[in-house]
């Protein structure tokens, strides 16, 4: 492995723990955002239908493209993460997007498929319980007495 693949999979590896740690899992097309090769604008072009395939907007070769899905599915594996595929679809339609220019159904699989840590997903429906809570009780104090 030389310095550019490791370099690779730590950049991968720290997208991916951040995702997951904001959000509790993590998307392939939001790993490609993490690492500035999906800029925001090409993203919802290619959701609006705009843009026939994702690899056609991502800033990086088909090659270094492979290598970081394989990488994004090892930190899954390793960490425990669970698979969970998603359906990506043109925005307010049925119909369904295209990531890979061959749509070879692995591939587009692979794309697809979002990670989710349930442990950290478990934490942040607390904490998003524990905030509402807090809002519900400042919000009856702030009330005048009747």
């Amino acid at each position: 492995m030389n310095e550019n693949d490791k370099k690779r999979i730590a950049r991968v590896d720290a997208a991916m723990d951040s995702l997951c740690r904001k959000r509790g899992f993590a998307a392939p097309v939001e790993v490609l955002k993490e690492l500035g090769l999906l800029s925001e604008k090409d993203y919802r072009n290619w959701r609006a239908g705009r843009v026939d395939y994702l690899e056609r907007v991502v800033q990086t070769n088909l090659s270094k493209l492979t290598k970081i899905m394989r990488e994004i599915r090892a930190y899954a594996m390793r960490h425990g993460l669970k698979p969970s595929y998603t359906v990506y679809c043109v925005s307010g339609s049925s119909r369904r997007l295209r990531f890979s220019k061959s749509g070879d159904p692995s591939i587009e699989r692979n794309y697809a498929t979002h990670y989710v840590d349930k442990s950290r997903t478990a934490e942040l429906k607390e904490e998003k319980q524990k905030a509402k809570e807090e809002r519900e009780k400042a919000k009856k104090e702030a009330e005048p007495a009747a």
